[in-house]
């Protein structure tokens, strides 16, 4: 039987086009996007990111001491003023509703820890005799969201406020959760307690852990027990240094990668964005199109989930045929994993460890042409060569030759598959 998440996940997050501030409408058309243009490629996910439980959230940052919308026992409930389905308790469970009958799956953000509202009002936690005051710690609040105060695990309470919250998710129909402020800095109860409160759910969760700034590869065991995904990185947007640096993080982790457990270079900040987000302007993607599809190729070689933080209905026609070119996303969901193994200064090779794909990047601000013998790159010489992006066959010969734009890459499928497609 497969795990749960047994590829890279993929799928539509909110965040890089409405920061905390998405609508209903905003994610039911990006999910009738995602079914008519995308599902038939692998991307499945709709997840709605952080702050749907307050109703006045803006771009540009938290409102400090923001009013929560909470149930009795303080459990987040989306802001019926942006989830008009939400009303009269409804919860998400319509709006999961509708993107579950899109043939889709539906996930939500949430930050780590207990609402300092539900604590102030001292609300009971549900099915127990305990109440938010006696689970909070005070001592490990959130650096840069003030809604929660962090859990006490040595308290059963703690861990039975996780498992009201999870047993809510899974009622209203959430497939996937993205927790955040839980690995940076590392806080190994709470991942815990959060991961026994979805086996104790009854549903299958796909869960997800943010951010990565600073993530040490000491915790990689217990990540891949613990978890579905996890950031390598703080949040990415559309800058080559934010790509360029995910090289060494992403070769650093591959080891780590396989069925069930995904270390995660952070959404794909493509397509049309920051209508209302935290960093920049509306706009297309400020990546050059090289960039895009060296982002994409490295995402996709090194086995990364995707996720795209785009407003797909408006992105371009070029956008959408990016992210749904079949050959590159074969990559991603390939059975055995890539390692880089190859690096001269700005020029990097990644290879599957089976040889099905290799990828040749140019870091560099200059067009190259590199010329590499397969002995470097681990393979024998491949009877067949295909251009993924380009979805051509290419003239097999004695060494793998590519010409590589500034900040260019090129992912080519080898041997007798080359040709399935």
């Amino acid at each position: 039987m497969n795990p749960l998440a047994a590829t890279p996940p993929m799928g539509w997050n909110s965040w890089d086009v409405f920061g905390g501030s998405v609508t209903e409408a905003e994610t039911r058309a990006n999910a009738a996007f995602i079914a008519e243009h995308m599902a038939e490629h692998g991307w499945e996910y709709v997840v709605v990111d952080i702050q749907w439980y307050e109703p006045k959230a803006r771009a540009g940052g938290y409102n400090p001491g923001a009013e929560l919308v909470l149930d009795e026992y303080g459990l987040p409930q989306p802001a019926p003023n942006r989830f008009p389905s939400a009303a009269d308790g409804a919860g998400f469970k319509p709006l999961a509703d509708y993107v579950h009958s899109l043939g889709l799956k539906f996930g939500v953000h949430i930050l780590r820890g207990v609402p300092r509202q539900a604590v102030a009002a001292d609300l009971p936690v549900k099915g127990t005799d305990y109440t938010a005051a006696q689970i909070a710690d005070k001592d490990r609040p959130c650096a840069w969201n003030d809604d929660n105060w962090g859990i006490d695990h040595s308290h059963p309470g703690g861990q039975a406020y996780y498992d009201a919250l999870v047993r809510q998710f899974a009622e209203w129909g959430v497939d996937f959760v993205k927790a955040d402020d839980m690995i940076g800095p590392y806080w190994d109860d709470e991942i815990e307690a959060f991961k026994r409160a979805i086996d104790r759910s009854g549903r299958d969760i796909v869960f997800s852990l943010s951010p990565g700034v600073g993530l040490s590869i000491e915790h990689a065991e217990h990540l891949k027990a613990h978890s579905h995904m996890w950031r390598v990185s703080g949040d990415l947007w559309d800058r080559w240094r934010d790509v360029d640096a995910q090289f060494d993080l992403l070769r650093d982790w591959a080891s780590h990668s396989g069925p069930g457990h995904w270390p995660d270079a952070d959404m794909l900040p493509l397509g049309r964005m920051g209508l209302r987000a935290e960093v920049g302007e509306p706009r297309d993607s400020l990546l050059t199109a090289d960039e895009q599809r060296t982002m994409l190729t490295l995402w996709c070689v090194a086995r990364s989930p995707l996720m795209v933080g785009a407003d797909l209905p408006s992105s371009s026609k070029e956008t959408i045929e990016l992210l749904t070119n079949p050959e590159v996303l074969a990559a991603v969901r390939h059975p055995v994993g890539a390692v880089e193994r190859w690096r001269e200064k700005e020029l990097v090779a990644w290879v599957s460890e089976d040889g099905a794909f290799a990828a040749v990047f140019n870091r560099g601000d200059r067009a190259v042409n590199v010329r590499l013998p397969w002995a470097t790159l681990g393979v024998d010489r491949p009877e067949r060569i295909r251009d993924c992006w380009s979805r051509t066959d290419l003239d097999p010969a004695d060494d793998l030759g590519v010409a590589l734009a500034p900040h260019g890459a090129a992912l080519l499928r080898l041997g007798a598959l080359a040709n399935e497609r």
